[in-house]
């Protein structure tokens, strides 16, 4: 039918969130110009910040809703959310605790098994660790950055994980 808005098409922004790392659909305000991998803000205008890119937020989406483009650029973003939020996931390296007798909580990022926790804990227990390039000098973890990201993806993958240790279910 004509004039009735059915089928209407819009430009879309696909988006991660950088604190609970939820997935959006955004419309972008009109003349707007995206890359992959910008920042944008997304709430409420104040005084100091002004949604000044984004029109409104279409809606929050699950994984499977992202296009094949967006769902390989994900991991990139994540990795680059981790790296500009060092200080927060850094914090996890030198604060998580054991889970049980038989588990820390540190072996639930892919990619490290029980000698690579107990390097970083023999090490942490001599002085925190300062910096992901710290981590890595002083242990045989290579990349913390990229681990903490697969783990966040997991986590955003996985709708029933026992442990969600950075995203928001």
């Amino acid at each position: 039918m004509p004039g009735s808005g059915m089928g209407r098409k819009e430009p879309v922004v696909y988006a991660v969130g950088d604190c609970e790392f939820k997935l959006f659909i955004l419309v972008p305000k009109t003349g707007s110009v995206f890359g992959v991998g910008d920042r944008v803000y997304i709430g409420k205008d104040t005084a100091d910040k002004k949604r000044d890119v984004i029109d409104h937020v279409k809606s929050r989406i699950g994984i499977a809703d992202l296009t094949n483009n967006a769902s390989s650029e994900l991991e990139y973003a994540i990795v680059s959310i981790v790296k500009a939020n060092e200080e927060r996931f850094l914090r996890f390296f030198n604060e998580a605790q054991a889970i049980s007798l038989r588990k820390h909580l540190l072996e639930e990022i892919p990619g490290l098994g029980k000698k690579s926790v107990e390097e970083i804990l023999k090490e942490r227990s001599k002085e925190s660790f300062t910096s992901f390039a710290d981590l890595t000098e002083r242990t045989k973890v290579k990349a913390p950055e990229k681990l903490i990201a697969r783990r966040i993806v997991e986590e955003i993958e996985s709708p029933d994980l026992k442990r969600y240790l950075f995203v928001s279910k």
